[in-house]
């Protein structure tokens, strides 16, 4: 039993808000409940399944690698992890070559903190109103929404909020004492708010001439998830720091921050006990070995464009309650006008469709790149329904 399972029967939340739908299995792009209830699954888990739940190459590697060793700290090479350095490296975007790896997307953002902290010396970051990069103190501290700081501050200090998207509002806060920039280039707890390529643009020329780190936080977006590999190659962009979590794993526990040459040759001591856990690297192996070759980022911009277009299409026939419909390839936001929360409910015990909010009033669907249309379909006709 929790500790904390007294707050959660209180109705306080404290860890995490309990649906009332246990999961005992899944496959493909479905979640099987405890009573055999399917559900189709139109959250991943926040992005954490690209390939869908189980996807057999994975499963298999997980086996394979679990048969042969479990662990082993990163001092001593093995193969699995050695493959992953190299696999995540010839992926990146750019000139970035150097991997750190974790087991988390916090972990991958305060990594990157104190990377860009001590390549250039400098204290100041600069974060957005309305992003998220996680709960660790660090992290936290870069994380707008007071209701995730407030009851844990102090947090770390250095830190300076903008308006996302406004060029000039960034211009401003960046000078010689910034260490980094942090940006997302579609902010998703903050409501699935695509950058325009020309702010990201911005932000690049803007850090090199103030020998500032752009840091592009690619935890949700990474991995095909907006119809490219990484966010940043759509709108031709390059960091100096990406980090990735989430589906890089297929679920299971592992967070990365890929740097250039400058940030690594500068960055002072870093550790972790479980950094490139074989058994997961193997899976993340298996993970990112699919997604490349299937080119599973371009089956996620067309079924993407799909049902974004009936999703607009069903607004428009049926007057629907809602203020706009906006994202990339997967990672689809839908702004209604009154809570999300009601909608999220109805949709799946009456339908059986499971998704996700994006604070209180944008339905946030981030299904499984290996959807259909046919599956797209479905969910355009329960929401519509439902709204």
């Amino acid at each position: 039993m929790s500790v904390f399972d007294d707050a959660a029967e209180a109705g306080e939340g404290f860890v995490f808000s309990e649906k009332p739908i246990q999961i005992e299995s899944g496959e493909g792009v479905h979640l099987t409940a405890e009573d055999s209830t399917e559900y189709l699954d139109f959250g991943a888990s926040y992005a954490c399944t690209p390939l869908g739940h189980c996807p057999p190459a994975v499963v298999n590697a997980v086996q394979e690698q679990a048969a042969e060793l479990l662990y082993v700290q990163a001092s001593y090479p093995n193969g699995a992890r050695t493959e992953l350095y190299e696999r995540l490296g010839a992926v990146a975007p750019g000139d970035i070559s150097k991997v750190w790896l974790c087991n988390s997307g916090t972990e991958a953002n305060e990594a990157a903190m104190k990377f860009a902290r001590s390549a250039t010396g400098r204290e100041k970051i600069v974060a957005t109103k309305r992003g998220f990069h996680g709960r660790t103190l660090g992290a936290l501290a870069m994380t707008w929404k007071k209701k995730y700081r407030a009851p844990f501050e102090p947090v770390a200090g250095g830190v300076e909020f903008v308006d996302y998207g406004d060029s000039e509002a960034l211009a401003e806060a960046v000078d010689d004492e910034t260490a980094a920039v942090f940006l997302e280039p579609v902010q998703g707890e903050g409501g699935i708010n695509p950058a325009d390529p020309d702010y990201l643009q911005s932000a690049r020329d803007l850090t090199e001439d103030a020998g500032t780190a752009l840091v592009f936080d690619e935890i949700q977006t990474g991995m095909g998830r907006t119809g490219d590999l990484w966010a940043c190659e759509g709108a031709g962009v390059e960091p100096d720091i990406l980090t990735t979590a989430k589906g890089v794993a297929s679920g299971l526990p592992l967070g990365a921050t890929l740097c250039a040459d400058w940030i690594a040759d500068g960055a002072a001591s870093h550790g972790s006990t479980f950094s490139g856990n074989p058994v997961v690297a193997a899976a993340a192996n298996a993970t990112l070995e699919e997604l490349v070759a299937e080119d599973v980022p371009g089956h996620a911009t067309m079924v993407g464009d799909y049902l974004t277009t009936q999703l607009e299409e069903a607004v428009a026939e049926h007057d629907l309650p809602v203020r706009d419909v906006r994202g990339e390839g997967l990672m689809i936001g839908i702004e209604v006008k009154r809570g999300a929360n009601r909608y999220l409910r109805d949709l799946a015990m009456d339908h059986q469709i499971l998704a996700l909010p994006a604070g209180r009033s944008v339905l946030r669907l981030l299904p499984p790149l290996v959807i259909n249309e046919g599956h797209a379909r479905e969910v355009v006709d329960a929401l519509t329904e439902v709204l």
